[in-house]
């Protein structure tokens, strides 16, 4: 265990590092308290515990010591306990009795105290969390248990999709991709999902391979060395995983292809923004779903409205612990077409826009044709200033409106009291 971790409130919406995904592993939790209960079912149905095999008993220390002397333990254990300190150490050492060598323990505890931390240490427990517990702080702490602290930062993927063809989620993906690399010089690579429409080569005036297409082909072999080959640079800090842009190629796309292909990337960069087609198939689903945020860019017209609201609705449900999308309102205010006011489309998905972008013909149509970037073609232009401020916004250099809540590891807080 490396420290014990203090619950606050407003745990998740304070967290900006990402939570990475739990491994294939199997859970045992054991509470002693409704909340803690409801908070491993929360985590357990988030994205990042999909592989995860969760079961949830009452009974606390010594349920779990009861059930262990019969069966083999799993993988993590989690234990929650109200008892004080003599009652816990002695409950941790019956535990410890039944116990595999290679199971990793959780304690749940209701006390904020010095010494037992330090025993609990000193037993090999794996990590001590004070109740009430957030969700996030479950999976947060699961998740660090089988990290190899050695290892580079996990990229964050961000999915661009679009409410409903031609509103310009692609254009904004490339664009915001471009910005990220080139004036906020982060390592990026654009996937584009689209195998066959990717507009990705065109955009960036590239001749690009068959990349994101031979790697879906083959996932079994994915690799890094597979995927440099695969990638198209276009710059010191940006790479293409692009389309073949052609309709010559069959090939039938599963989920666990595309979870391969963006583990790899995102363990290469720290962004990787994915192009995300307009249309619905179990793949596409699922990388919303596990994005780490997901941009919906629409325009202002009836069935770009339902369809945002069908996305918005399903993401909210399917990511309660993740924010909402962000939602970008494009090519506003085109001359003599009756539009949907922004603020009325807004109210019917009860989500601001991230972003509005007001109809620019010229920009975007030069920046089209030439294969060039916003910035580019006017970078004082509106459209290339709010494509900055998008791309600031996702990486986290936003300027914050207020400082954030977070919680401090264990020893940080003893430090301040002094």
């Amino acid at each position: 265990m490396n420290h014990a971790v203090l619950n606050t409130e407003d745990y998740g919406h304070s967290r900006q590092q990402i939570v990475a995904q739990v491994p294939h592993i199997n859970i045992r939790a054991f509470c002693d308290d409704e909340r803690t209960v409801q908070a491993i079912q929360a985590a357990a149905a988030d994205r990042r515990m999909a592989r995860a095999h969760v079961q949830i008993h009452m009974g606390g220390i010594a349920g779990a010591v009861q059930v262990f002397q019969s069966e083999l333990t799993p993988n993590v254990i989690l234990v929650e306990t109200r008892a004080n300190r003599d009652i816990v150490l002695a409950e941790l050492a019956q535990l410890a009795s039944v116990c595999g060598p290679e199971t990793k323990v959780v304690v749940i505890g209701h006390l904020n105290d010095v010494q037992l931390y330090r025993e609990l240490m000193r037993l090999g427990v794996s990590e001590y969390l004070i109740a009430p517990v957030h969700q996030l702080q479950i999976i947060e702490s699961i998740a660090n248990l089988f990290h190899d602290p050695a290892a580079k930062p996990l990229g964050r993927v961000f999915a661009f999709v679009g409410s409903k063809g031609g509103v310009g989620s692609s254009t904004l993906a490339h664009n915001v991709g471009w910005y990220m690399s080139r004036q906020l010089n982060t390592d990026t690579v654009i996937t584009d999902l689209d195998l066959a429409f990717g507009t990705a080569g065109l955009n960036f005036n590239q001749e690009t391979s068959q990349g994101i297409a031979d790697a879906l082909g083959q996932p079994d072999r994915i690799d890094q060395m597979l995927l440099d080959r695969l990638l198209t640079k276009c710059g010191d800090k940006l790479s293409l995983l692009a389309s073949p842009g052609n309709i010559e190629r069959d090939l039938h796309v599963e989920a666990s292809s595309v979870e391969v292909i963006l583990s790899t990337v995102r363990n290469s960069v720290p962004c990787v923004i994915v192009d995300v087609p307009n249309m619905w198939a179990p793949w596409i689903k699922y990388t919303l779903m596990h994005a780490d945020e997901v941009v919906i860019t629409a325009t202002p017209e009836l069935a770009s409205l339902r369809n945002a609201k069908n996305l918005v609705d399903l993401l909210r449900h399917g990511r309660p612990n993740d924010r909402p999308p962000r939602l970008v309102m494009n090519q506003v205010g085109i001359p003599k077409r009756p539009e949907i006011p922004v603020a009325d489309f807004a109210k019917a998905l009860s989500l601001d826009p991230a972003l509005t972008i007001a109809y620019d013909a010229q920009t975007f149509g030069t920046a089209a044709t030439n294969g060039q970037m916003l910035a580019e073609v006017s970078a004082k232009s509106k459209s290339a200033e709010a494509i900055a401020a998008l791309a600031q916004a996702l990486i986290g250099q936003e300027k914050p409106a207020k400082p954030a809540k977070f919680s401090l590891p264990f020893a940080d807080k003893l430090l301040r009291k002094k």
